[in-house]
């Protein structure tokens, strides 16, 4: 290996773990992945309002267009939280803790809307807002276990301290993210099965799954979107925090009295 080329992998490394470098890059993509999120979410929207009704549905299914865009993004909020939980325990990247406090909160709204617009959804087609079988009831684990992971959080307040106990509570509730993808498959329930994504292809007819698509992609930019504006607030509150504390420590080496010898 050239010493170019280690020093490239070198300088890769350190950017990717240093907060100011993070600060720095994330500040150059934002106004670009908002500008694309919103593109997206406007003509998902747009592709949404406009595609056919169902013959079954009728104007119910454009429930769908928001529910299950929301259904996948809680289980990827929580799979960021739990890759960056190894980032924590095994490779103690500085900005990993700082990835699972932003994103919990992101995760846990994406999955209420999950929930809300499934309810909404399931009253008109099953009679009832809500059902306790197997894909509901685990969806609605995760939103405790969202919260299970904001309570831990906002518990403890040094999140150095935090970090390696969320990171554990974290991996422990990866268990759920199989039970809800799999649950209408091992368990007789109401929710239909998978239509998108299935070895024999999606059952969507396309004239609805491309405005689902397009939502999801735009859902998708909107949850990093989101997760790296409330990681550089995280990471510049830890900074004002570190500041104050340097402050309140120098005043009150200021102020000791002197002992005469």
């Amino acid at each position: 290996m050239s010493d170019t080329t280690a020093h490239a992998k070198g300088f890769s490394f350190s950017a990717l773990a240093n907060p100011t470098r993070f600060l720095s890059y994330s500040g150059k993509i934002l106004p670009w992945l908002g500008g694309l999120t919103a593109a997206l979410l406007v003509v998902g929207l747009y592709m949404a309002f406009t595609a056919p009704q169902d013959y079954q549905q009728g104007e119910t299914v454009r429930i769908m267009y928001v529910h299950v865009p929301a259904a996948w993004l809680s289980m990827m909020g929580y799979m960021v939280m739990a890759v960056s939980s190894l980032g924590t325990l095994i490779w103690r990247h500085p900005l990993a803790d700082v990835s699972i406090k932003a994103a919990a909160p992101i995760g846990a709204a994406f999955t209420f809307l999950a929930l809300a617009t499934g309810s909404l959804w399931g009253k008109p087609m099953w009679g009832t807002w809500w059902v306790w079988d197997a894909r509901l009831t685990s969806m609605f684990v995760l939103f405790l276990m969202y919260l299970g992971v904001i309570a831990l959080q906002r518990a403890m307040d040094d999140p150095v301290k935090a970090a390696r106990p969320v990171a554990i509570l974290v991996l422990i509730g990866t268990i759920n993210i199989p039970i809800i993808k799999f649950s209408v498959d091992w368990w007789n329930t109401l929710h239909q099965p998978a239509a998108v994504i299935r070895m024999d292809g999606p059952t969507i007819h396309p004239s609805l799954l491309w405005p689902l698509l397009v939502m999801a992609l735009g859902f998708t930019a909107l949850f990093f979107f989101m997760h790296m504006v409330a990681m550089r607030t995280e990471v510049m509150r830890r900074r004002v925090a570190s500041m104050r504390r340097a402050s309140a420590q120098e005043k009150r080496t200021v102020a000791r009295p002197v002992v005469a010898s």
